[in-house]
């Protein structure tokens, strides 16, 4: 039997991600007696839920928070990473400050702009913000549909119907490549914009539309607050949620053997309906467990053919794509792999990063180990292979 050689998955850069946070208004409309940015909502400032989130992102790597003199003292110290700008008379004032504090920092690098006065950003807008760049775009929004009936109106009288199925409602994070947003800077003049998006797109630059989130709503005028303390409840309120999942299969001859997602050279292969790789059933298992979602079976039952030697990964990404769709983070991994043969240590960098890689998230939320039963037992006996791992997840608390 002739085995392919171990696919390479070399370790990716860590992104190189910056945030420009937008907190230099003064928010007159909101009828305040301080900057809407910084009223309380929640237990603590407008700001600090964006700043927050922002800086507890895995991917972001720093800041630059846009404000005054109490924006600053409010802020302080700015986390890691961090550093402050001056406002400007209009916000493209202060998105121009603070692109000039960022230096010399490379034009592939990706900046996220943000609203402060739009508390509720979650990881998961990022991290579709960051994937639409991944995926070549040179610039990214979050959009929500118009849920309302739209129609002109003049003179205090309701006008034609406007067709709403063509618009969107725009939001913030809108991420860019740096040296997109640099030259739609540099190119805008004196010309307006409510957003970073409308100077782009001036410069004939395509820009993708991700799905937004309603947590993401604007505190303009007052009554927005009411509506906030309600958003911002359920996403301040989020649970821990632990799920463990196990799989083994019988080693047979004449079989390739995946583990973790990479094929390890070996004498024998694992039996199953699919490519049987025990390590990434039991995490699908495991990320299935924590959000209460049934296991591997219900999703992908052995008796449809249409899983007949299926890859793995498939599993994996739909229990990732299933956290998402709760509203969830997958916060850590941890997988045990139990084998006499082969030996697993000199793969698990490797399946560390596959792992990471399917899921989308950091290496450094991925933990894999491996052991042996001391030839005790039938992994001892080298008749089959196990894999145990427990997932542990950051969920909306929505419960009554």
């Amino acid at each position: 039997m002739t085995t392919e050689s171990v696919p390479s998955f070399p370790p990716r850069p860590a992104p190189r991600v910056v945030v420009i946070l937008l907190a230099g208004g003064r928010g007159l409309r909101a009828g305040f007696d301080r900057p809407k940015q910084l009223a309380m909502l929640g237990g603590k400032p407008v700001l600090r839920w964006s700043l927050d989130a922002l800086a507890d992102h895995d991917a972001v790597s720093g800041g630059v928070l846009v404000g005054d003199h109490d924006v600053m003292a409010d802020a302080a110290p700015l986390p890691h990473g961090w550093i402050s700008a001056d406002p400007g008379a209009e916000r493209q004032d202060s998105v121009a400050n603070a692109l000039a504090v960022l230096g010399d920092r490379d034009d592939d690098d990706i900046v996220l702009v943000h609203d402060a006065a739009r508390p509720g950003v979650t990881g998961a807008v990022v991290d579709r913000l960051l994937a639409a760049l991944a995926n070549g775009a040179e610039a990214a929004i979050p959009t929500l549909p118009v849920p309302d009936t739209l129609v002109e109106q003049a003179d205090g009288q309701a006008g034609d119907t406007v067709d709403r199925a063509a618009l969107a409602r725009v939001q913030t994070p809108q991420a860019f490549r740096l040296g997109t947003l640099r030259r739609a800077h540099a190119g805008a003049d004196s010309a307006a914009a409510t957003d970073d998006a409308q100077l782009v797109r001036r410069l004939g630059v395509a820009v993708a539309a991700v799905d937004g989130d309603a947590r993401l709503h604007k505190l303009t005028y007052a009554e927005d607050k009411v509506i906030l303390s309600g958003l911002i409840g359920g996403t301040a309120m989020m649970r821990t949620a632990v799920g463990m999942g196990y799989d083994v299969h019988r080693l047979v001859p004449d079989k390739p053997l995946w583990i973790g997602g990479i094929e390890i050279p070996h004498s024998h292969g694992l039996e199953g309906h699919s490519d049987a790789d025990v390590a990434l059933h039991a995490l699908t298992d495991a990320l299935l467990g924590a959000l209460g979602d049934g296991d591997i079976g219900d999703h992908f039952p052995p008796s449809d053919p249409q899983w007949r030697g299926a890859a793995s990964h498939r599993f994996l990404a739909f229990a990732g794509d299933r956290v998402a769709a709760h509203g969830g983070r997958i916060t850590h991994l941890d997988l045990t792999i139990i084998a006499e043969a082969p030996k697993i240590g000199p793969h698990r960098a490797t399946i560390r990063d596959r792992i990471a890689d399917i899921l989308a998230i950091s290496s450094g939320r991925v933990s894999v180990k491996a052991t042996t039963t001391e030839r005790l037992g039938f992994t001892g006996r080298r008749e089959g292979i196990a894999a145990q791992a427990v997932a542990t997840l950051s969920l909306p608390d929505d419960r009554p």
